[in-house]
């Protein structure tokens, strides 16, 4: 190895301590059960996001970057993500920094963890897939997931995925699939904000499955605007909202609300919060011709309490059932 590529590696390496040391200044520790705690990251001034798994006392201790230690409650919970939001006592927690870009698949990427007294851990790897969505084993919805090749060390969950400039593309966690995946930073955040303003997420459903496609001249015509993609629906659940509406298997999905919508995790964030339950606006193409379709956006219904874990009894009482993850030969959406 000649001077040039010896200098390469060191300025790799030291780039990746350098995104570590960024990412590290906002993972925190949460303490609240009675086996290995889990990471947190710091959502606003008083709150931590973390997994919702590894909270299974009342009693929550947060410890800072620097080694203070902090009382903390749990202000909301969404299963679907396993994600939970803590309210932080005695003072302002460190926020953590996001990626402005979106990731891709053969990203270089680094998991970051605080478990311990140790201090921060890492470990290297890329972005190996990125889909949705995703049927949790007890009935919840994950629109969206990356998944990775990094090694997820005990406590892992709840830490953040950061680019090689240290900022944060999603956060961790193991509880969802029986497999580490990654909640993208943007679906993490919305969830974040839905939990600190009313304590719990409100997800709602049309009903239909759809791929995006690219929208043809005569439709883009048909828009009247410049509009590149659109939502083709491909399925109809029964019984759904969609079912009891004019939509149709076929029609491209263009607008909801008077807002055009190109891409499942876009129609995804407006079905949250005060639109379920609501009478709402639907632009379709079908074939060239534009039309509009009204109908009242359903609300998801949260599984029973012991549904939430993929175990008998809750998180101690051992594996109920096997379940396949998305890429397993069998697996039908």
């Amino acid at each position: 190895m000649d001077r040039e590529d010896r200098n390469l590696l060191a300025a790799l390496s030291e780039a990746m301590a350098e995104a570590v040391a960024r990412g590290a200044a906002a993972t925190v520790t949460v303490d609240a059960r009675d086996r290995w705690p889990v990471s947190g990251v710091g959502y606003a001034a008083d709150l931590v996001l973390t997994a919702d798994h590894g909270i299974e006392r009342e009693e929550i201790r947060v410890v800072l970057p620097d080694g203070r230690e902090r009382s903390a409650v749990r202000i909301g919970r969404d299963p679907s993500t396993d994600l939970a939001l803590l309210r932080v006592e005695g003072g302002p927690v460190p926020i953590l920094e996001i990626a402005d870009r979106e990731p891709q698949v053969g990203q270089l990427v680094l998991a970051l963890g605080r478990p311990g007294s140790e201090g921060i851990e890492a470990s290297l790897g890329v972005i190996s897939a990125i889909g949705g969505p995703l049927r949790t084993p007890w009935g919840g919805w994950l629109e969206r997931y990356i998944r990775t090749d990094v090694t997820m060390y005990p406590g892992f969950s709840g830490g953040p995925l950061i680019d090689v400039e240290g900022r944060a593309l999603g956060v961790n966690t193991s509880g969802l699939a029986g497999i580490p995946l990654t909640i993208p930073i943007r679906a993490a955040w919305r969830v974040a904000e839905a939990l600190a303003r009313e304590g719990q997420v409100r997800r709602g459903y049309l009903g239909v499955r759809t791929q995006s496609v690219p929208l043809a001249p005569a439709q883009r015509e048909a828009l009247g605007r410049a509009q590149a993609r659109g939502l083709l629906i491909v399925g109809i659940e029964e019984s759904s909202p969609a079912a009891r509406s004019d939509l149709r298997v076929g029609d491209i999905l263009t607008a909801f609300q008077g807002r055009p919508v190109e891409d499942a995790e876009d129609l995804q964030s407006r079905l949250m919060g005060e639109v379920v339950g609501q009478a709402v606006e639907v632009e379709v193409l079908r074939g060239e011709a534009r039309r509009t379709v009204m109908l009242i956006v359903g609300e998801r219904p949260e599984e029973r309490e012991e549904m939430r874990w993929p175990f008998r009894g809750g998180p101690r009482g051992g594996f109920r059932r096997r379940w396949m993850p998305p890429w397993s030969p069998g697996w039908s959406r």
